[in-house]
């Protein structure tokens, strides 16, 4: 019975002197600590920590506390340079990073919009270039219309040639024939007056 009671009072005294932590914690000062075997500054220095890194509570204690760096090595520090607020250096490292990568986004988007400012210009080009095309297709159109319309115009002129040369072969044939028959009709007139006088005369010398 003594001996439960020994264990509980032993645990409750634990308990409260140690808490184990889930974590991180900062080292503050201005100089690196050591980092040690054991709760103790008799104990074997395992690795020095600098001001402002990062450690993992592993047990904290009110003197040491044991923690552990990004290295994955375990000791124990002394707990008043352990503390919860990241420091400056810290925290003007991290600015500093977030800086950088605004920067780095910024240098990417205007990047960006000098690669979609040539586009534009690429693109203005195109569809320049595209509406001179079709300017000269529509020329090209209308020039062809207007290659159609002189073709018409000089097949209707072509027409009315032949219907005039054909006109002016018929008048002459019509002039032609009149002038044959006028002849004919003097020449036929004249041998009969001629035959008439005969006539006359033969009568008279009788």
């Amino acid at each position: 019975m003594r001996t439960k009671h020994l264990i509980l009072t032993c645990f409750f005294f634990f308990s409260i002197t140690t808490c184990i932590y889930a974590k991180a914690m900062y080292v503050a000062g201005v100089t690196q600590i050591t980092m040690r075997t054991g709760p103790g500054v008799d104990y074997k220095i395992v690795a020095f920590v600098r001001p402002g890194v990062e450690v993992q509570i592993l047990e904290y204690r009110k003197d040491w506390s044991m923690v552990r760096n990004s290295a994955g090595k375990i000791g124990w520090v002394l707990t008043r340079f352990l503390t919860e607020e990241s420091p400056k250096t810290l925290m003007v490292e991290r600015y500093k990073q977030e800086n950088e990568r605004l920067a780095s986004e910024l240098a990417a988007a205007e990047e960006t919009v000098r690669t979609l400012n040539v586009q534009n210009k690429e693109l203005a080009e195109i569809a320049r270039k595209y509406k001179q095309l079709e300017d000269t297709y529509a020329s090209y159109l209308k020039q062809d219309a207007d290659h159609a319309k002189h073709n018409a115009f000089l097949e209707q002129s072509k027409e009315q040639e032949k219907r005039i040369q054909s006109l002016e072969q018929s008048i002459k044939s019509e002039v032609k024939l009149g002038l044959l028959s006028g002849a004919g009709v003097f020449i036929v007139g004249l041998i009969f007056g001629m035959s008439t006088r005969k006539k006359k005369r033969g009568s008279l010398l009788s």
